[in-house]
């Protein structure tokens, strides 16, 4: 059956994107738990900077993203010549964008570490911050191109060589922080910029090794002497049409979660540490979502260039739309992930909280937290799924005007629930998620009946003599 082919395409694709991003939660934690030996000082340092960089990630998703969807719909439609011209926009705008931060971040290292601190001149905090800066901002060009560069072969169907890169990367983090962070035998006892310099070298030789992946991808290989599509500023400005909505739903999103942190803080110190670990326990639930999403996109844009691509041939064939199909097995899916997750996190919330080391007071307030999440997890889990059908479909403008709304009511609730301690906080989220999930529920008959091609379709692009190549990495 249809649905059963597209959900297995789906689980084959989201099972390695969710790996990749696992992997990154984890180092994330263990980064900080080797970071915590050097005191409180060191942890707000690191913690400020980590979120610095999830704001900078919304921006390289712009070029990221956009290259996925677009070359996603060239791979499906075998146009070589449109996966040629998606490549180039794609790496023109990284190439815009990352001197920009890297060059950027570092002159205004300090600055940004005052914003950030909310002054707090002089302290302890401040030149840790500014330390650590000097290192990560520049090394955000490296991040910058690994984005890309995955969004490249993810794009091409092939998501299992970026979890590999993310495994490596992150593996050689793992490795070199205790290394450069504390300086044993002859190594220089570098502190918090160790911890930096050892996520810039972790990524460095990742990307080092990806650039070997992509030469031998044999989609890329093909398209590689194929002449472009259209011009380089035009795949510049299609790049950006593509991803600059998705990159503004990330944003929008990340604002809302540091605006719900601040109102969480008013309920004292107690709630707000339980809220930041059960946080970051639903984080490894979240990135299942988020999985499923760019399988979602990279599987709804294959299919959409295969229909662009049979509609213009000679005999124009009424090949169906398949959409409504992918949605729906989409939606299953992320409905089944985010109900497990919740159960999941019902059942062993104590255990959870034990394990990040937290104090009695602060692991009874997580738990807690971590037991109300479970109709807001389903609800998002459904609503981020189903976004990928969207991202693929020219729909993200929509997408991103949804998740603006979700949020400008989602704080207000907050506000007014926090009086309930953070059930009441959970009852809000589980609001706007509700409100979200119905809007993307009734936008979903409205997708654009006929999307624009990627790309010119010229007869020689469908020769099938190279059919091979192409299917690869679509199996």
């Amino acid at each position: 059956m249809a649905s059963d082919s597209h959900r297995t395409r789906l689980l084959a694709l989201a099972g390695p994107v969710y790996v990749e991003l696992l992997a990154g939660v984890v180092t994330g934690i263990v980064n900080m738990l080797w970071v915590a030996r050097l005191g409180g000082a060191a942890v707000a340092a690191v913690a400020i900077a980590g979120n610095v960089e999830n704001v900078l990630l919304g921006v390289a998703l712009m070029a990221g993203s956009g290259t996925t969807v677009l070359v996603a719909r060239a791979v499906g439609a075998r146009d070589p010549a449109g996966v040629r011209a998606a490549v180039r926009g794609g790496w023109a705008l990284c190439a815009l964008l990352a001197p920009v931060v890297a060059a950027g971040g570092w002159a205004l290292r300090e600055p940004l570490a005052h914003l950030v601190l909310g002054g707090g001149s002089g302290s302890p905090e401040l030149a840790l911050t500014v330390g650590y800066f000097a290192i990560s901002l520049p090394g955000m060009a490296v991040f910058f191109a690994q984005n890309q560069l995955d969004g490249v072969l993810k794009g091409a169907g092939d998501t299992r060589t970026p979890m590999r890169l993310a495994l490596l990367a992150n593996g050689l983090i793992l490795v070199l922080d205790p290394l450069l962070i504390f300086g044993p035998a002859a190594l220089p006892e570098l502190g918090v910029r160790g911890a930096a310099l050892a996520t810039v070298l972790g990524r460095s030789v990742a990307l080092a090794a990806g650039w070997l992946a992509l030469r031998r991808n044999p989609v890329l290989r093909q398209a590689r002497p194929a002449r472009p599509a259209h011009s380089l500023p035009t795949g510049l400005r299609r790049t950006v049409a593509t991803g600059l909505p998705m990159s503004g739903d990330f944003l929008v999103r990340m604002t809302g979660s540091l605006v719900l942190v601040a109102i969480v803080a008013r309920l004292g110190t107690t709630a707000i540490a339980g809220y930041g670990i059960a946080t970051k326990a639903m984080y490894l639930a979240t990135m299942g979502f988020y999985a499923i999403r760019q399988a979602a996109a990279i599987h709804t844009a294959h299919h959409l260039g295969a229909r662009a691509a049979a509609q213009a041939g000679p005999e124009h064939p009424d090949r169906p739309d398949e959409r409504p199909a992918i949605g729906r097995q989409a939606l299953l899916l992320g409905a089944g992930f985010g109900a497990g997750a919740a159960l999941a996190l019902l059942l062993l919330a104590p255990w959870v909280m034990r394990a990040f080391g937290a104090a009695p007071e602060v692991a009874a307030a997580g738990a807690l937290y971590l037991r109300c999440l479970g109709p807001y997890l389903t609800l998002l889990a459904c609503y981020i799924a189903l976004g990928g059908v969207f991202e693929a479909s020219g729909a993200s403008p929509r997408l991103m005007r949804v998740t603006l709304v979700g949020v400008a009511v989602q704080l207000p609730l907050a506000h007014a629930f926090s009086g309930l301690g953070l059930p009441g906080i959970c009852l809000a989220m589980a609001l706007s998620a509700a409100l979200q999930c119905a809007a993307v529920l009734g936008m979903f008959r409205w997708l654009p009946r006929h999307p624009e091609p990627t790309g010119r379709l010229r007869g020689r692009h469908h020769d099938t003599s190279g059919a091979p190549s192409w299917t690869a990495s679509l199996e």
